[in-house]
């Protein structure tokens, strides 16, 4: 489970002004001492740590998308030089899901 940052620092702030323990504080919050010497050295989550593209030159891919709007995701791998996984998480990063076919034949 992931805590929000308002909360970690909530937390902080009742520590101080109370003047508790680490030991007092987990008790009260029901959160794991081990947790809280955690959120002491870092307090911003790295949950959901969006890494940049190194293998796919968005743009390109952009492009890709723009002159063949049809092609599957293995035949943009296969002419971008890579592999199909790295073709899906990319169009993801884009916020590109498959195409949707709105009109009635």
């Amino acid at each position: 489970m992931a805590y929000s940052l308002d909360f970690r620092q909530k937390v902080f702030a009742y520590k101080e002004k109370h003047q508790l323990t680490f030991e007092q504080v987990s008790q009260h919050f029901d959160v794991n001492k081990a947790t809280l010497f955690r959120w002491q050295r870092k307090l911003e989550s790295s949950y959901g740590n969006n890494r940049t593209a190194y293998k796919v030159d968005m743009d390109v891919l952009k492009q890709d998308v723009e002159d063949f709007p049809d092609d599957y995701q293995w035949e943009r791998a296969k002419r971008l030089k890579v592999e199909q996984p790295t073709i899906h998480y990319a169009l993801k990063r884009l916020k590109i899901s498959i195409k949707k076919n709105t009109e009635t034949p």
